[in-house]
């Protein structure tokens, strides 16, 4: 007979084992605070609060791998968390921001924005499982991060933050921007991907330099900062998608298997 569950179960846990799970919740934290803040118009605080959201969720991944403490629990936590800081929250603060000024179509794109994102995530799962399965390696993610898009849905507030202008607030142009965003999360559009990215010994001291610099830029002029690193990652997007789709004519097709002797 079975023992019960919970005599089967260790009765002590490592604490760095909890360290990708702790992140999370963190995440999770800040994301549902950018919603009480979008309540209380303070917008800058919203925008940050996904902002931490996504720092927090940048980190809990790699911790999970470095300390190999991954696991079916934290992947479907992270998985929900992601839908809320990232697909829910980004929806709601623009839809009280700007797109409440068309009521009907405003909420329609927040309701795809969400369910895009929702879709999206759901569709990495299984691809991340079955690649973990059968030993695959993806070089490219297939349509844009719900991360990304949820830093790019968040390009409209800074540029108001940065300049005092209501000119990014109008509406119907914000909520083109969100079916934008909505639709590539969705798509197949391979994006760029830094899970395999390697770098040469060469640049190592040039990059630190450069994180140096970046470190400078967001402490002088941080909305300004933001914007033209949200200003690259879109200028890569169609880089990244026309060199996979070369790289893809490149690889030779699978040879059929001879008949069975």
């Amino acid at each position: 007979m079975n023992a019960p569950l919970h005599r089967r179960l260790p009765p002590v846990v490592p604490v760095r084992a909890l360290a990708p799970t702790v992140l999370t919740v963190l995440a999770l934290c800040s994301g549902v605070s950018s919603i009480r803040f979008a309540f209380q118009e303070r917008w800058e605080a919203a925008v940050i609060a996904i902002l931490l959201a996504s720092l927090f969720d940048l980190l809990d991944g790699r911790v999970a791998r470095m300390i190999k403490g991954t696991s079916k629990f934290g992947a479907e936590l992270d998985s929900l968390s992601d839908v809320i800081c990232f697909g829910v929250a980004p929806a709601i603060i623009l839809y009280f921001w700007t797109l409440h000024d068309v009521p009907r179509f405003g909420w329609a794109v927040s309701l795809l924005y969400c369910v895009c994102c929702a879709l999206r995530l759901a569709r990495f799962n299984i691809m991340d499982q079955s690649a973990a399965e059968d030993g695959t390696v993806h070089k490219h993610f297939m349509g844009m991060p719900a991360p990304a898009a949820a830093g790019l849905a968040l390009v409209p507030f800074a540029i108001s933050f940065h300049t005092e202008s209501d000119f990014f607030r109008e509406p119907e142009a914000c909520a083109i921007y969100m079916a934008v965003l909505a639709l590539m999360m969705v798509s197949k559009v391979p994006t760029l991907s830094t899970k395999h990215v390697r770098i040469s010994r060469k640049l190592v001291l040039p990059l630190l330099v450069g994180a140096v610099i970046l470190a400078a830029l967001l402490a002088s002029s941080f909305w300004a900062t933001y914007v033209g690193l949200a200003a690259i990652y879109a200028i890569l997007l169609p880089v990244v998608a026309v060199q996979a789709m070369r790289e893809n004519r490149k690889e030779p097709p699978e040879e059929p298997a001879g008949p069975l002797e």
